[in-house]
């Protein structure tokens, strides 16, 4: 007998059964893909395990193949993830809150009301919490005791007479409620709408799950309608009832805690002896800083005046130029001629790899700890006003973790600047992949001897490279900082 097998799609798992096939003699297998596998997707090269952060669907809610179903939070960023079938969302395996490895299911999608069953009993094989179709009170945290069953009562020497029915409170329905977790969670069509009608979606409450932004939303916001923002839910009705056997507490709905217990800032006493795990992105920063260790690095200082930079800002600044794009250019400028600077020891350490583009990373420090580092792609040849306009794009979506992958990866040189703190002078620790990032210190009032042998005072800034050996030596390090020094020492070419 022979058989064919036909592929199911990736990331897609089903069971097999024969089909007679039209010719006599001849069987073929395919694929029933009755309940499929939703998958924790590698949304970034480092990524090894996602967490979830929001479903966009309820067990019993119909899906459509390429609709927005989950929200992920990868090391660096929160990403939609689409489904890549249509069916009905079977179960869910990993709740919000929860991680997954990378390749883990997280959920099933069934192909049918009938395949519902099926969908449930894969998921309880893998520990999931039994779930029903109609939303539910959040679980409980992981670790956290069951409820114990109710015990009897133990016998009284004499009843006791009943007490007078109590007054229950009967809460509305939770009306919609802002996310007050810093993020702005939007549908892709929320997000593409919001870009052809110069929304700002900082500005929008979304009125989805869990405070998600609608593509209704970005209409409304745009017709200039008080949209997303819902009225105050209405006081508690009060009824009278029988008084119960055991007193009842009223539960508090999960996303009005979430939203009480959100804002709240830790204070320093309620750190003290506490043990905090890393988030998604510091332990992405831990384990390329360990990665960093085995890269043979050395440093080089060097001494620039910024008199004309800082005249030269403070003339752009109105008209929205940063010194962050300043320093991008600047930098940028000088790769153009030093392209061992831009470049990358191949992994295998047999090489040189010479990036075609580049591309500036600028480290940013994120509210809830970490920090990313959002790329400003062709730093050399991009003008420094398009150049600023991208920094502020980039910022802003990064401290709301709305940046793509590719925003926060690719970057072929790397600045950090404290220089707005007050610091002086630091190292910087070389990012895996590239060869050489650029420490930028604050400009300082110093005394020095200038050309015609008298003593002045200028502004100075200290910088200091730290460069990958095995691609980068001295003289070329050396050679680079001369350059970017001319470049700032004379900063109407960035203007060019």
């Amino acid at each position: 007998m022979q058989a064919t097998r036909v592929p199911a799609k990736a990331g897609v798992s089903g069971a097999i059964r024969p089909v007679v096939s039209p010719r006599p003699g001849r069987r073929c297998l395919v694929i029933q893909n009755a309940v499929r596998d939703v998958f924790m997707p590698a949304l970034s090269s480092t990524m090894t395990e996602g967490k979830i952060v929001s479903w966009l669907k309820n067990v019993g809610d119909k899906v459509k193949k390429g609709e927005a179903l989950v929200v992920v939070e990868s090391d660096k960023a929160d990403m939609d993830v689409e489904s890549f079938s249509e069916g009905i969302l079977g179960a869910i395996v990993v709740q919000e809150g929860e991680r997954a490895s990378v390749g883990a299911p997280i959920a099933f999608v069934a192909e049918n009301a009938n395949e519902l069953e099926e969908a449930k009993k894969k998921a309880a094989a893998m520990g999931a919490p039994a779930a029903t179709s109609a939303p539910a009170a959040a679980p409980a945290p992981a670790g956290a005791p069951a409820p114990a069953a109710p015990a009897p009562a133990p016998a009284a020497p004499a009843p006791a007479p009943a007490p007078a029915p109590a007054p229950v409170a009967v809460a509305p329905s939770p009306a919609p409620v802002a996310r007050t977790d810093g993020r702005i969670v939007a549908t892709p069509y929320a997000k593409q709408l919001a870009k052809e009608m110069k929304v700002d979606l900082a500005s929008v409450v979304g009125t989805g799950p869990n405070g998600r932004i609608t593509a209704a939303d970005v209409e409304a916001k745009a017709a200039g309608k008080a949209a997303a923002v819902p009225a105050p839910a209405a006081p508690a009705v009060v009824v009278s009832a029988p008084a119960p056997a055991a007193p009842v507490v009223a539960a508090v709905p999960p996303a009005a805690a979430a939203a009480a217990t959100a804002g709240k800032s830790t204070t320093v006493s309620e750190l003290r002896g506490t043990t905090k795990p890393f988030t998604t992105l510091q332990a992405a920063v831990a384990r390329n800083m360990n990665e960093s260790l085995k890269v043979p690095e050395f440093r080089v200082s060097y001494s620039i005046c910024t008199d004309k930079l800082d005249a030269l800002y403070g003339a752009l600044k109105p008209k929205g130029v940063t010194m962050t794009a300043l320093l991008a250019k600047a930098a940028g400028v000088a790769l153009a001629k030093h392209p061992l600077l831009y470049a990358a020891c191949t992994p295998d350490g047999s090489g040189i790899t010479f990036n075609s583009s580049i591309n500036v990373a600028l480290a940013v420090a994120m509210p809830d700890g970490g920090l990313i580092t959002p790329v400003l792609k062709h730093a050399d040849s991009t003008d420094i006003y398009q150049l600023s306009r991208n920094w502020a794009d980039l910022v802003k979506r990064a401290r709301s973790k709305q940046l793509s992958p590719d925003e926060y990866t690719s970057g072929t040189f790397t600045i950090s600047n404290l220089g707005m703190y007050g610091v002086d002078t630091f190292d910087a620790i070389l990012p895996p992949g590239t060869a050489a990032i650029l420490a930028v210190g604050g400009s300082q009032p110093t005394v020095v001897a200038t050309a015609d042998g008298m003593l002045g005072v200028r502004k100075v800034m200290r910088v200091n490279l730290t460069a990958d050996h095995r691609v980068v030596y001295g003289a070329d390090a050396a050679e680079f900082l001369q350059t970017l020094k001319a470049v700032i020492e004379a900063p109407e070419q960035l203007l060019m």
